[in-house]
């Protein structure tokens, strides 16, 4: 039975000492995430821009300027990124977006952005709101099953063409 309780204190600790450890680290990152997200509010702007593309690509093949792929984390570098080629002004200019943003920002179409550096922060229509995404399906098989609108659309067509 000793030999039980003395296993049972080991993992007990190094347990403690796990979450210790954690909760350490966790504070530290949440410290520097708010530092980091004053420094986008000070540098922010709101610019006109009309976008041309918006893809998911690795960093390093994203278009973006070799300082900014030099001062990413290794590990990041084969991430996908939200990557937005928009034109500000006269000049074509390779833009990174919020992935909450990614999703709302139309392509061919004029916005008004909030942009700190090449990092879009946020997105409005210059002409009337824009439009939200369709929500995505969840689920393996999602992508598969047909929406109850799109289904009762079909079925209304079909009986048009019967008549």
């Amino acid at each position: 039975m000793s030999t039980f309780f003395n296993v049972l204190i080991i993992v007990l600790v190094v347990a403690i000492a796990i979450l210790g450890a954690l909760y350490y680290f966790g504070r530290k990152a949440q410290k520097k995430q708010a530092q980091q997200q004053e420094q986008l509010e000070a540098m922010k702007q709101t610019v006109s821009m009309l976008i041309i593309d918006k893809k998911k690509m690795k960093l390093k093949d994203s278009g973006l300027p070799q300082m900014v792929i030099d001062q990413t984390p290794k590990l990041m570098r084969g991430t996908k990124v939200p990557v937005v080629k928009a034109k500000v002004g006269p000049k074509v200019m390779t833009l990174m977006a919020d992935a909450n943003v990614f999703d709302l920002i139309p392509v061919k179409k004029e916005v008004k952005a909030t942009v700190s550096g090449i990092y879009i922060t946020a997105v409005k229509g210059v002409r009337g709101p824009l439009e939200q995404p369709a929500p995505r399906k969840k689920g393996l098989l999602g992508r598969f099953k047909k929406d109850s609108s799109t289904a009762q659309n079909a079925t209304a067509a079909k009986s048009k063409s019967k008549k």
